[in-house]
């Protein structure tokens, strides 16, 4: 026993020496991380970023604030998230029992009948055992395996918890979104009911100038032309409404009806659009964190792969009651106990070993790839909405000088027309060069609201993490 006890205490100074040597430490890979820039060259550095915004304090539209509630409670893929992280969490719940040893606990009655010429046949024609014992197993972790695996396993869950929040931050944006884009159509169609409005207002007036002989039946055609092309128009625009409306129920899990919304001419960012500085993305942006955490679940299941070159060291222990009479079971005498100590050293076993640590470091390989694609992929995503953001504002301007410019051709060719300086063709032009010209308006203040959006998300949407890791 005594021999036994100094044994246990050797392996777990082992265990707690050795562990420390063979299974390496993550380390953040920062040349991967330093070259990424924004795009973004006129903007302060060290102002407050969207990404620590939440997105209440970005879509301050209270209608826009319930729809997203209502979505983040009730949407399919928010849900199928969540239950991918009480799985992941089970998973690293194992993982830190993997220090624990295992116990077992054993019954069994067993009768034996004898041969005549067997070696006790001649005592006995039968024997009857009873036995209940407990089992004990435990491996000391001398080269880290046993925590590796409970790293990797803490890795998967807390990767887990930053999918659900990307999940989460994408169906912010596409509600949003979806959102501005219901509410720039609905401007649209005002704008289209209006034109069609005032053109029956002239396809009746060019009748009536054709019968008093001042217009032929070409201009008549022509303005008869465009009112129904606006009234085409805003058929098309109603249906891509209604699309919209079912496609946003569906986000937020409901069959597709109405969707309430307030006016287009309401909404404003209050909030000042920076992004910050690029490292923001490793705490705020949930896809960079996924993909750090995926790297470091192959890290160490890397070290799991190495550490099986070496021998597993193990103690297992049996002990309990043993008897050949039920009326003899509970007794002193019947108590039995073995403690065995192993050494495993793996020699051949037709390359399975070397083949798990060779696909381990393909695959830490592949999720170093693949978090230096998202951090790219992130850093591009940011840029393209600075420059859409900054591109439609500039836009906007231009644009609604242009819309000024048309309206102001159109009621000048009607003065010359009546005047009979003008034909009515010039008259025509002007009317449909305002008309498309103040939609491109309303979808240009729609693509900045967009940009703004996917800023929001592409920075992290105000739901990031922090990377904590402990071992």
């Amino acid at each position: 026993m005594k021999y036994i006890i100094k044994s246990i205490l050797v392996i777990c100074c082992l265990a707690t020496v050795q562990s420390c040597f063979v299974a390496k430490d993550y380390e953040r890979p920062e040349e991967e991380i330093d070259p990424i820039k924004y795009r973004t060259d006129q903007l302060e550095s060290d102002t407050l970023s969207i990404s620590k915004v939440s997105w209440k304090e970005m879509f301050t539209d209270t209608v826009l604030q319930n729809h997203i509630e209502e979505a983040l409670e009730n949407n399919q893929d928010i849900r199928i998230a969540l239950q991918q992280i009480n799985a992941a969490n089970s998973y690293y719940k194992q993982g830190k029992a993997g220090y624990y040893p295992t116990v077992n606990i054993n019954g069994s009655f067993t009768h034996q009948e004898l041969s005549p010429n067997s070696q006790f046949g001649g005592f006995f024609s039968s024997l009857d055992q009873y036995e209940l014992s407990s089992s004990l197993s435990w491996e000391a972790d001398v080269w880290g395996k046993i925590r590796s695996n409970k790293r990797a396993a803490q890795a998967s869950y807390m990767q887990s918890q930053a999918a659900h929040k990307v999940v989460k931050t994408d169906l912010i944006a596409r509600i949003a979104s979806g959102y501005y884009q219901i509410l720039a159509l609905d401007e649209q169609v005002k704008i289209t009911e209006e034109t069609v409005q005032s053109r029956q207002r002239s396809l009746e007036t060019s009748i009536a100038l054709k019968k008093a002989g001042n217009l032929t039946s070409v201009a008549v055609k022509q303005t008869e032309a465009q009112f129904y092309a606006a009234k085409a128009l805003l058929l098309d625009l109603k249906n891509e409404i209604k699309l919209l409306e079912n496609t946003l129920s569906i986000l937020k899990g409901q069959s597709p009806q109405d969707f309430k919304r307030s006016e287009f001419s309401t909404q404003e960012i209050d909030q000042e659009l920076t992004t910050g500085v690029a490292s923001d993305l490793l705490e705020n942006r949930p896809d960079v964190i996924a993909a750090e955490y995926q790297l470091i679940n192959a890290f160490e299941l890397t070290n799991v792969a190495k550490s099986k070159f070496y021998p597993s060291i193990t103690i297992s222990a049996t002990g309990g009651f043993q008897s050949l009479d039920i009326s003899d079971f509970i007794s002193t005498n019947s108590l039995f106990l073995t403690l065995v100590g192993g050494l495993t050293q793996p020699i051949f076993n037709r390359r399975q070993i070397k083949t798990e640590y060779e696909v381990a470091l393909s695959q830490k390989e592949q999720a170093l790839l693949s978090f230096e694609r998202t951090l790219l992929t992130a850093s591009r995503e940011v840029s393209d909405a600075m420059l859409n953001f900054e591109n439609a504002t500039e836009r906007i301007e231009i644009k609604s000088k242009e819309y000024e410019a048309y309206q102001s051709a159109l009621d000048d060719s009607k003065e010359l027309l009546n005047s009979g300086l003008a034909n009515y063709l010039e008259v025509l032009n002007a009317q449909e060069n305002a008309l498309n010209t103040q939609l491109e308006v309303v979808q240009i203040k729609f693509d900045k609201f967009s940009a703004v959006v996917e800023l929001y998300r592409s920075l992290g949407g105000g739901l990031g993490i922090i990377l904590t890791f402990h071992s």
